[in-house]
């Protein structure tokens, strides 16, 4: 009997991302998780395909739908859990298990690792899962244009805007205990102090995107907008703004400051001082704040009715305090 390795505690973050993989490999391929034969006296002979290694940590992938947290999930991960309920997936002391078709004996880990790819490849011929697929990247697509429009309304504002990028992450060892809603409370109070930190006195917009990697699991892309007839000191606003994060988390969080790397974004230079008639920078500002919203690190699950990206409320001139209103987007 094949042993695939259970026994590495895997992050919710990276557990998620293993789902999505498994999926995706299956997806493009129509081999087997293992390939099994019997020898003359009955005996199980394993050998691995290409599908295997995707199945490690397949305990944890299975656990991940146990708590009782109620999370808004990617298609990928919905199709998963639906493929094991479907062929009553059981956690073993080996792996998982599950009833053969006739119910009459529990199926070994590399047997039921097989039943549970057929009921994957089923799954996705349905056009329910394709166009959840579909909805994705548009999605993506429609809040490139949302953002690009949020953009120009707080740039057109004053003629010199002061333009902030910090990246937001989790400690290495604050990685593996952490759950998406910690993050979206995380968010909440960055926002919050808005209202009350001297920080952002003379800010004029923000745009912040809760978003999910491999390397860094979940983390945080955020860009401040300031008045830049105020503000200029780019690299102390966005160093103040990651050191405030770094409180916020209690020590767990760290930050990028995105304004001291500008030398590496020479051409597509969208931070920093940006006038507003200087319609090659606007344009970088443009591609600077598409990053936020790619497409690649979306968060394949999200405490229900949470929104990935959030951005303030831009006001005319005439009559408006220095701060954008909060809301959700």
């Amino acid at each position: 009997m094949t042993k695939r390795n259970t026994s590495t505690v895997r992050s919710q973050s990276d557990t998620a991302i293993r789902i999505e993989r498994l999926i995706n490999s299956i997806q493009r391929t129509d081999s087997q998780a293992f390939r099994i034969t019997y020898s003359k006296h009955g005996d199980e002979q394993v050998s691995e395909t290409r599908l295997s290694k995707y199945f490690d940590g397949i305990v944890q992938m299975v656990a991940l739908f146990d708590c009782d947290a109620e999370y808004q999930r990617s298609w990928q991960l919905s199709l998963f859990q639906e493929a094991c309920q479907a062929i009553g997936v059981e956690r073993s002391p080996f792996g998982i298990t599950c009833l053969n078709e006739s119910e009459t004996r529990y199926l070994s880990i590399s047997e039921a690792l097989n039943e549970l790819t057929k009921s994957i490849r089923t799954l996705l011929t349905q056009k329910r899962f394709k166009r959840r697929e579909h909805d994705q990247r548009y999605q993506a697509i429609q809040q490139e244009i949302e953002v690009g429009r949020y953009v120009d309304a707080v740039l057109d504002r004053y003629a010199r805007t002061c333009v902030v990028r910090v990246d937001l992450y989790y400690r290495t060892e604050a990685q593996a205990r952490l759950r998406v809603e910690h993050v979206f409370d995380d968010l909440n109070r960055l926002i919050a102090e808005r209202e009350r930190n001297l920080i952002f006195d003379h800010e004029t917009g923000y745009i912040c995107s809760v978003e999910q990697g491999e390397d860094r699991g979940y983390h945080i892309h955020a860009a401040f907008f300031f008045n830049g007839a105020e503000v200029s000191a780019d690299i102390y606003r966005a160093q103040r703004i990651g050191e405030l994060w770094q409180r916020i988390t209690r020590g767990q969080g760290c930050f990028n400051n995105c304004n001291l790397e500008k030398d590496k974004h020479q051409g597509r230079l969208g931070i920093g001082l940006i006038h507003r008639r200087d319609l090659s920078a606007r344009g970088n500002v443009h591609y600077a704040m598409r990053y936020l919203v790619k497409n690649d690190q979306h968060l394949r699950l999200k405490p229900v009715g949470a929104r990935c990206l959030r951005k303030g409320l831009v006001r005319k001139v005439s009559g408006m305090t220095n701060r954008s209103i909060p809301r959700r987007a």
